[in-house]
């Protein structure tokens, strides 16, 4: 059975890596029916429409959530949607794995990919580093497919029908960078199908840091996003939130005297502190962020 597949990715101020994503996009042994690409402003986004007759372009207010709902919104009747962060070098066969798995288990509603490299924790892969980890990579003659709690937002499939079903949606309450959109939705999307990771669908995240939040920012929402999550009840337990806020706060407490020099350790830290000044106060909401 063919299937319709869009792959999306939202951007903010990174037209320059963007480009080297969607050049590698169209080298898939699986093109997809269409490459769907979203900014916040025309300099997002600036040649992304010369590339081929299959990228349409998008424009919306910044926000992660926002622009991948924009995707979905754009894309139909599609059965299926990738979505990419703007800086994720996908395998030559990553689009051909998930529609031979998304086909043969209708069962499916989410596919992640093995990421072979992520840039995310540390100061970034260059372009020409992930292309040379992905040319040495060998796909496994297996996919090795297991049930997974969510999608890895740098690499996420989505059946498309459930959720326009049920009218799922990425939650635009989580502003600006997102943070933990992709597990909600998994969550929400989880109860009518499986979550699965597959390693036949790789690629390697660049991790780039430029157009990025403040720090200030990213640390208040590593606090507000998981308890504003746990309380919707969707599939976030309480438990998962708690152990992400301890994870991350500790490590911006131990970080904070000697920082990574790619990592605002000690703005972090202060918005996780706003954060939890906010929730004793009963007014922490992850929209505050706006604010900071």
């Amino acid at each position: 059975m063919y299937m319709n597949i869009v792959v999306g990715i939202p951007t903010v101020g990174r037209a320059a890596i963007l480009q080297e994503t969607r050049s590698d996009i169209l080298r898939q042994t699986r093109m997809p029916d269409r490459i769907i690409v979203c900014g916040a402003k025309p300099a997002d986004v600036e040649g992304a429409e010369k590339a081929a007759s299959s990228v349409q372009v998008l424009l919306t207010s910044p926000g992660l959530p926002r622009q991948r709902n924009a995707i979905l919104d754009a894309a139909g009747d599609a059965d299926v949607v990738i979505f990419f962060d703007d800086d994720f070098l996908p395998h030559p066969d990553y689009i051909e794995a998930v529609a031979a798995l998304m086909a043969a288990d209708p069962a499916v509603v989410v596919v992640t990919g093995a990421v072979l490299a992520d840039g995310i924790g540390g100061p970034g892969l260059t372009v020409e580093e992930g292309r040379g980890i992905l040319a040495e990579h060998t796909i496994p003659t297996k996919p090795n497919v297991r049930n997974v709690f969510s999608g890895y937002g740098c690499n996420m499939a989505l059946r498309l029908p459930p959720m326009q079903q049920n009218g799922l949606r990425f939650d635009e309450r989580l502003p600006l960078y997102g943070w933990q959109e992709d597990v909600d939705l998994s969550r929400r999307l989880a109860r009518f199908g499986t979550v699965v990771a597959s390693e036949a669908a790789c690629g390697v995240h660049l991790g780039v840091k430029s157009g990025r939040n403040s720090g200030v920012r990213l640390g208040y929402s590593q606090v507000a996003n998981p308890i504003y999550l746990a309380r919707k009840r969707f599939g976030y337990p309480p438990f998962r939130a708690l152990h992400h806020i301890a994870k991350n706060v500790a490590m911006n407490i131990a970080r904070a005297t000697w920082p990574e020099p790619y990592v605002d350790r000690r703005g972090r830290l202060k918005g996780n502190f706003l954060a939890f000044r906010d929730w004793l106060a009963g007014r922490m909401i992850p929209e505050r962020i706006l604010d900071l």
